[in-house]
Protein backbone atom coordinates (compact mmCIF):
# COMPACT_ATOMS: atom_id res chain seq x y z
CA UNK A 1 0.00 0.00 0.00
CA UNK A 2 2.89 2.11 0.88
CA UNK A 3 4.29 2.08 -2.44
CA UNK A 4 1.37 2.26 -4.13
CA UNK A 5 1.27 5.86 -2.50
CA UNK A 6 4.47 6.20 -3.19
CA UNK A 7 4.67 5.65 -6.96
CA UNK A 8 1.40 7.93 -7.38
CA UNK A 9 3.03 10.75 -5.74
CA UNK A 10 5.74 10.39 -8.11
CA UNK A 11 3.35 10.16 -10.82
CA UNK A 12 1.82 13.01 -10.28
CA UNK A 13 4.90 15.00 -10.27
CA UNK A 14 6.32 14.11 -13.58
CA UNK A 15 2.73 14.91 -14.70
CA UNK A 16 3.20 18.14 -13.16
CA UNK A 17 6.55 18.70 -14.40
CA UNK A 18 5.62 17.60 -18.01
CA UNK A 19 2.49 20.11 -17.54
CA UNK A 20 4.82 23.39 -16.68
CA UNK A 21 7.40 22.45 -18.95
CA UNK A 22 4.73 22.56 -22.06
CA UNK A 23 3.13 25.65 -20.79
CA UNK A 24 7.10 27.45 -20.50
CA UNK A 25 8.62 26.22 -23.59
CA UNK A 26 7.66 29.08 -25.68
CA UNK A 27 9.87 30.77 -23.04
CA UNK A 28 13.58 31.48 -22.99
CA UNK A 29 13.65 32.21 -18.65
CA UNK A 30 10.59 32.88 -16.72
CA UNK A 31 10.01 32.43 -13.03
CA UNK A 32 7.48 30.77 -10.96
CA UNK A 33 5.68 32.60 -7.53
CA UNK A 34 4.23 30.88 -4.82
CA UNK A 35 1.22 30.24 -6.33
CA UNK A 36 3.39 28.37 -8.71
CA UNK A 37 2.26 30.45 -11.38
CA UNK A 38 4.75 31.44 -14.11
CA UNK A 39 6.22 35.51 -13.82
CA UNK A 40 8.52 37.58 -15.57
CA UNK A 41 8.41 35.46 -18.67
CA UNK A 42 11.07 36.57 -21.88
CA UNK A 43 10.35 34.67 -25.07
CA UNK A 44 13.11 33.62 -27.67
CA UNK A 45 12.69 36.56 -28.95
CA UNK A 46 13.85 38.51 -26.20
CA UNK A 47 10.57 40.19 -25.41
CA UNK A 48 8.70 40.08 -21.88
CA UNK A 49 5.53 38.24 -21.94
CA UNK A 50 2.60 37.75 -19.46
CA UNK A 51 2.39 38.88 -15.73
CA UNK A 52 5.69 40.60 -14.30
CA UNK A 53 6.22 41.68 -10.74
CA UNK A 54 9.21 44.47 -10.94
CA UNK A 55 11.04 45.07 -7.53
CA UNK A 56 13.16 47.97 -7.03
CA UNK A 57 14.72 49.44 -4.15
CA UNK A 58 15.44 52.32 -2.34
CA UNK A 59 18.21 54.76 -4.18
CA UNK A 60 19.31 58.25 -3.07
CA UNK A 61 16.86 58.50 -0.72
CA UNK A 62 13.57 57.54 -3.49
CA UNK A 63 11.69 55.03 -1.57
CA UNK A 64 11.56 51.84 -3.38
CA UNK A 65 8.13 49.65 -4.76
CA UNK A 66 7.15 47.06 -6.93
CA UNK A 67 4.64 47.15 -9.29
CA UNK A 68 2.56 44.47 -10.97
CA UNK A 69 1.21 44.14 -14.38
CA UNK A 70 0.86 42.39 -17.64
CA UNK A 71 3.48 42.77 -20.54
CA UNK A 72 2.74 42.13 -24.46
CA UNK A 73 5.74 41.88 -26.61
CA UNK A 74 7.52 43.85 -24.40
CA UNK A 75 4.87 46.53 -24.27
CA UNK A 76 2.92 47.09 -20.56
CA UNK A 77 -0.59 46.33 -21.77
CA UNK A 78 -3.84 46.96 -18.81
CA UNK A 79 -3.76 47.97 -15.44
CA UNK A 80 -0.35 48.08 -13.59
CA UNK A 81 -0.55 48.18 -9.79
CA UNK A 82 2.20 50.12 -7.82
CA UNK A 83 3.16 48.97 -3.91
CA UNK A 84 5.47 50.63 -1.70
CA UNK A 85 7.90 48.01 -0.05
CA UNK A 86 5.09 47.95 2.83
CA UNK A 87 2.78 46.60 0.93
CA UNK A 88 0.14 49.85 0.36
CA UNK A 89 -1.23 50.39 -3.39
CA UNK A 90 0.40 54.14 -4.69
CA UNK A 91 -0.81 54.20 -8.23
CA UNK A 92 -2.79 52.78 -10.62
CA UNK A 93 -2.16 52.82 -14.11
CA UNK A 94 -3.61 51.78 -17.26
CA UNK A 95 -1.49 51.09 -20.38
CA UNK A 96 -2.60 50.57 -24.25
CA UNK A 97 0.28 49.29 -26.39
CA UNK A 98 2.73 50.48 -23.92
CA UNK A 99 1.85 53.96 -23.38
CA UNK A 100 -0.15 55.25 -20.71
CA UNK A 101 -4.20 55.44 -21.83
CA UNK A 102 -7.03 56.76 -19.78
CA UNK A 103 -7.18 57.46 -16.24
CA UNK A 104 -3.99 56.94 -13.83
CA UNK A 105 -4.39 57.53 -9.96
CA UNK A 106 -1.70 58.30 -7.26
CA UNK A 107 -1.30 58.40 -3.56
CA UNK A 108 1.04 58.68 -1.12
CA UNK A 109 2.71 56.03 1.01
CA UNK A 110 -0.66 56.67 3.33
CA UNK A 111 -2.84 55.61 1.10
CA UNK A 112 -4.27 59.68 0.13
CA UNK A 113 -4.91 60.03 -3.33
CA UNK A 114 -2.89 63.03 -4.67
CA UNK A 115 -3.31 62.94 -8.54
CA UNK A 116 -5.59 61.50 -11.18
CA UNK A 117 -4.14 61.71 -14.77
CA UNK A 118 -6.33 61.62 -18.01
CA UNK A 119 -3.71 60.27 -20.81
CA UNK A 120 -4.27 59.38 -24.42
CA UNK A 121 -2.38 55.95 -25.58
CA UNK A 122 -1.26 56.19 -29.51
CA UNK A 123 -1.03 53.23 -31.56
CA UNK A 124 2.53 52.69 -32.44
CA UNK A 125 1.21 50.33 -35.56
CA UNK A 126 -0.41 53.54 -36.81
CA UNK A 127 2.15 55.95 -35.76
CA UNK A 128 0.15 58.88 -37.41
CA UNK A 129 -2.66 61.28 -36.02
CA UNK A 130 -4.93 63.79 -36.40
CA UNK A 131 -3.43 67.23 -34.25
CA UNK A 132 -4.96 70.06 -33.25
CA UNK A 133 -3.33 73.23 -34.76
CA UNK A 134 -3.71 76.94 -32.41
CA UNK A 135 -3.55 80.12 -32.98
CA UNK A 136 -1.10 82.03 -31.49
CA UNK A 137 -2.03 83.45 -27.79
CA UNK A 138 -5.15 81.77 -27.69
CA UNK A 139 -6.60 78.55 -27.04
CA UNK A 140 -8.49 78.20 -30.37
CA UNK A 141 -8.49 75.32 -33.24
CA UNK A 142 -7.90 77.04 -36.52
CA UNK A 143 -7.19 73.98 -38.15
CA UNK A 144 -5.70 70.71 -38.26
CA UNK A 145 -3.08 68.46 -39.64
CA UNK A 146 -1.62 64.78 -39.81
CA UNK A 147 1.99 64.45 -37.84
CA UNK A 148 4.36 61.24 -36.89
CA UNK A 149 2.84 60.13 -33.50
CA UNK A 150 6.38 60.11 -31.77
CA UNK A 151 5.37 59.63 -28.48
CA UNK A 152 3.45 56.56 -27.14
CA UNK A 153 0.93 58.80 -25.50
CA UNK A 154 0.27 62.59 -24.29
CA UNK A 155 -1.47 64.64 -21.85
CA UNK A 156 -5.62 65.03 -22.91
CA UNK A 157 -8.56 65.57 -20.14
CA UNK A 158 -8.69 66.34 -17.12
CA UNK A 159 -5.41 66.24 -14.58
CA UNK A 160 -6.61 66.63 -10.92
CA UNK A 161 -4.74 67.44 -7.84
CA UNK A 162 -5.83 66.43 -4.10
CA UNK A 163 -4.87 67.86 -1.26
CA UNK A 164 -3.65 64.69 0.60
CA UNK A 165 -4.75 65.86 4.22
CA UNK A 166 -8.01 66.62 3.14
CA UNK A 167 -9.16 65.10 0.00
CA UNK A 168 -10.27 68.37 -0.89
CA UNK A 169 -9.66 69.41 -5.04
CA UNK A 170 -7.55 72.22 -5.29
CA UNK A 171 -6.79 72.43 -9.06
CA UNK A 172 -7.91 70.76 -12.39
CA UNK A 173 -5.61 70.95 -15.51
CA UNK A 174 -7.58 70.69 -18.87
CA UNK A 175 -5.51 68.93 -21.92
CA UNK A 176 -6.00 68.80 -25.26
CA UNK A 177 -3.71 65.74 -26.53
CA UNK A 178 -0.97 67.58 -24.84
CA UNK A 179 -1.75 70.99 -25.26
CA UNK A 180 -2.82 72.95 -21.80
CA UNK A 181 -6.22 74.49 -22.12
CA UNK A 182 -7.32 75.66 -18.86
CA UNK A 183 -4.73 75.63 -16.15
CA UNK A 184 -5.67 77.66 -13.45
CA UNK A 185 -8.25 76.65 -9.88
CA UNK A 186 -10.68 73.82 -9.90
CA UNK A 187 -13.91 73.67 -11.96
CA UNK A 188 -17.29 74.71 -9.92
CA UNK A 189 -21.20 74.55 -10.97
CA UNK A 190 -22.50 77.31 -9.76
CA UNK A 191 -26.07 76.08 -7.68
CA UNK A 192 -28.87 77.29 -9.18
CA UNK A 193 -30.83 79.91 -6.95
CA UNK A 194 -32.93 78.91 -4.98
CA UNK A 195 -36.20 79.67 -5.29
CA UNK A 196 -37.97 82.11 -2.08
CA UNK A 197 -40.54 79.87 -0.02
CA UNK A 198 -44.00 81.87 -0.06
CA UNK A 199 -45.15 81.57 3.78
CA UNK A 200 -48.43 80.16 4.45
CA UNK A 201 -50.99 82.84 5.42
CA UNK A 202 -52.83 82.12 8.79
CA UNK A 203 -56.79 83.00 8.89
CA UNK A 204 -55.59 86.08 11.33
CA UNK A 205 -53.02 87.47 8.20
CA UNK A 206 -55.74 87.25 5.70
CA UNK A 207 -58.71 88.65 7.88
CA UNK A 208 -56.07 91.66 8.50
CA UNK A 209 -55.86 92.09 4.37
CA UNK A 210 -59.48 91.80 4.19
CA UNK A 211 -60.07 94.97 6.18
CA UNK A 212 -57.18 96.92 4.98
CA UNK A 213 -57.66 96.43 1.45
CA UNK A 214 -57.58 99.64 -0.38
CA UNK A 215 -56.47 102.03 2.88
CA UNK A 216 -52.95 102.73 3.43
CA UNK A 217 -50.74 100.80 4.22
CA UNK A 218 -50.04 100.29 7.85
CA UNK A 219 -46.67 99.51 9.20
CA UNK A 220 -46.12 97.49 12.53
CA UNK A 221 -44.48 100.52 14.49
CA UNK A 222 -47.42 102.70 13.80
CA UNK A 223 -46.44 104.91 10.83
CA UNK A 224 -48.36 105.24 7.84
CA UNK A 225 -47.20 105.23 4.37
CA UNK A 226 -49.06 105.88 0.95
CA UNK A 227 -49.54 102.08 -1.03
CA UNK A 228 -47.86 101.74 -4.03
Amino acid sequence: MQVLKIRQLFLLTIIQFLFLMNGTAQYKTWQINAERDTINAIDHNNLKQGKWVIHVEPLRGEPGYEEEGIFKNDKKEGIWRQYSLAGDIIAVEFYKMGGKDGIQQYSTYLGDLIREESWRGYNPDAPYDTIAVYGEGNNEIIDYKIEKAEQYSVRHGDWKYFDAGTGRLVKVETYERGHLQTPGAPKTVAAPAEKKKEVEKTPEMLDWEKKNKGKKKVLRDGRTYSGG
